[in-house]
């Protein structure tokens, strides 16, 4: 089946359409949005050449459960799910800054401690603490929400108060809604033997609320440990089962690309293709808890996507 790469719709009261990394979203009679998570993927802020089959339905319906399962928490921007690649919802103003709350020392933040880094994002850090080490309490180091062919960047929060990113008393919100949201997240994945170990929040407003947006716990904007095994394989240094999209950027590392100018993407078999749809599968049954059943591409699933989009818009507009 091919991945479905890219979309071109044309919906009643569509006002604007925007492709991101991985999503295209529509805006409808400038109150209402159709995200549409593509089978795109990106790495390093990259868009790499081939689709990966399968993955934008993992991520919508794993981003649709916590949706759902944190709306006690902050109202959020999900209206709908019509289909299994997409989901409707209220148009709100995003706000320019993204929400990055660590529970674990790994990744970026451990290659920066690594190369000596006692900071970040103006929290500071521990001497001595190794790779995967679990932090006293999680910690938020945000980052700036990039522009098209930007990367985002680390910022501290007195930057995002005193350049008027964000107002204190929002910012003060936004920090209690994001740990609040990372301890729901721990708590979902414990049950299911995972540990969250880091993830992103993006926020937005909406008649002057502030709401959750985006998508929320997927491994896209998430990492995960299996707890099996996490404090024998800590003890020993070695690495850790992860669920996350950190076995592409390690695949592309592995094979010269960081996505610097001048580096080439490897090569994308249809093996290394197969391989990476795998593994989202294996992401969403794992997070989930529940059996993947994949969407009916049938002959057009382009034509499935705009019958069950204009379902929703019918009512809504």
């Amino acid at each position: 089946m091919n991945a479905i790469t890219e979309t071109e719709f044309n919906f009643a009261h569509q006002t604007s359409k925007y492709t991101g990394k991985v999503r295209d979203v529509y805006t409808i009679d400038d109150k209402f949005i159709v995200m549409i998570a593509t089978d795109r993927i990106s790495a390093f802020d990259v868009v790499l050449p081939k689709g990966i089959t399968h993955k934008g339905q993992v991520l919508n319906q794993i981003a649709s459960m916590f949706l759902d399962s944190t709306s006690d928490i902050v109202q959020n921007w999900k209206i709908a799910t019509p289909d299994p690649m997409v989901t409707v919802g209220y148009k709100c103003e995003g706000l320019p800054i993204e929400m990055i709350v660590r529970g674990y020392l790994t990744g970026s933040a451990w290659r920066a401690y690594k190369a000596g880094a006692r900071e970040i994002c103006g929290v500071k850090i521990p001497d001595g603490m190794r790779e995967n080490q679990k932090f006293e309490h999680p910690i938020i180091t945000p980052t700036t929400k990039a522009e098209i062919g930007t990367h985002d960047e680390d910022i501290s929060k007195e930057e995002i108060i005193s350049r008027g990113l964000v107002s204190a008393e929002d910012y003060a919100k936004l920090e209690e809604y994001a740990l609040a949201l990372f301890a729901r997240g721990t708590e979902i994945a414990a049950s299911r033997g995972l540990i969250l170990v880091d993830t992103k929040y993006e926020f937005g407003k909406r008649n002057g609320e502030i709401y959750l947006i985006d998508e929320i716990h997927t491994p896209d904007s998430s990492r995960y440990f299996y707890s099996e095994g996490y404090q024998e394989r800590f003890e020993k240094g070695e690495p850790q089962r992860q669920l996350s999209k950190e076995f592409v950027r390690e695949w592309l590392m592995e094979n010269g690309f960081r996505g610097q100018e001048g580096e080439k993407v490897p090569e994308m078999t249809p093996e290394r293709v197969e391989t990476i749809s795998r593994r989202y599968i294996e992401l969403y049954e794992n997070i989930t808890g529940k059996k993947f059943e994949p969407a009916p591409y049938g002959e057009n699933p382009y034509e499935r996507i705009e019958n069950n989009i204009n379902a929703v818009l019918a009512r809504l507009v």
